[in-house]
């Protein structure tokens, strides 16, 4: 069997940066067990499969270990795929995912934008085990599914050296850094190691929590945001009440196919 391949970096004009996320086209799902293994053969941090009907796509993603209820920057990889590489001529994408959640990503300009749902951390009480983790207490601590730890500023965020190990037996799919950005309105990072991704480069799914949060501190629908790992990324975000959008860019690296 030959199935098309494609490796994309997201939120980024430039290869090798942004995230890179491979994207597969199936005419019919694979067993759950060949795509895991397949996504752990890539090692990236995800792999999403789609299928076509009648011009919507059904959506799946996962990890090296796992599959994801939601993922973003696979998400926009595949919306490019779909528009860039399969030459569909639509500026709407409409994605039904595993959870029964629909997904509809926009092509605007340079931009594909991803009408994500909105998960607003609550206030968490783990704060001393986060902090030992991460080896800095955080200002608050919050959850929705992931861990968001609030700190002073852009360099408590750059600075972070967390124990992966630590990090990994906390109970949480991911653990978030954020503080306020010096030339944007925020900065995070992402630790997923229990996911298989010790530092996820950009994640769109983690803006689901930290858009509603940030939007509500400082006041704005519109907000620029920056994911300030290695590669890093930008992301264009709005809040809109129980639904987010998250906007940026995404250039092919890859062209193949995978033989099993």
């Amino acid at each position: 069997m030959k199935i098309p391949i494609y490796q994309v970096d997201a939120f980024t004009s430039k290869v090798f940066k942004g995230n890179p996320a491979a994207v597969c086209p199936l005419k019919e799902w694979l067993p759950d067990k060949i795509m895991q293994e397949i996504a752990k053969e890539n090692n990236l941090s995800e792999t999403a499969f789609f299928i076509n009907k009648n011009d919507k796509f059904d959506i799946r993603w996962f990890t090296p270990v796992s599959e994801l209820d939601l993922a973003g920057h696979p998400t926009l990889a595949t919306a490019h795929v779909i528009i860039k590489e399969l030459n569909f001529k639509i500026d709407k994408i409409i994605f039904n995912t595993k959870i029964k959640d629909t997904l509809t990503v926009t092509k605007e300009k340079n931009l594909f934008i991803m009408n994500f749902p909105s998960r607003p951390p609550e206030i968490d009480n783990n704060i001393e085990l986060v902090s030992e983790a991460l080896r800095k207490k955080p200002m608050a601590l919050f959850r929705h599914r992931d861990a968001v730890a609030v700190f002073e500023n852009e360099e408590d965020i750059k600075s972070m050296t967390p124990n992966m190990e630590k990090i990994e037996k906390l109970d949480y799919a991911a653990v978030i850094i954020t503080a306020p950005g010096k030339d944007v309105d925020f900065v995070s990072r992402n630790f997923a190691p229990k996911l298989g991704i010790p530092e996820d480069p950009v994640t769109g799914s983690a803006h689901c929590e930290l858009i509603p949060y940030w939007s509500k501190i400082l006041n704005k629908k519109e907000l620029l945001a920056h994911q300030i790992s290695e590669r890093g990324g930008k992301l264009h975000c709005t809040h809109n009440k129980d639904r987010v959008t998250i906007g940026g860019e995404a250039v092919t690296f890859l062209r193949g196919e995978i033989e099993i």
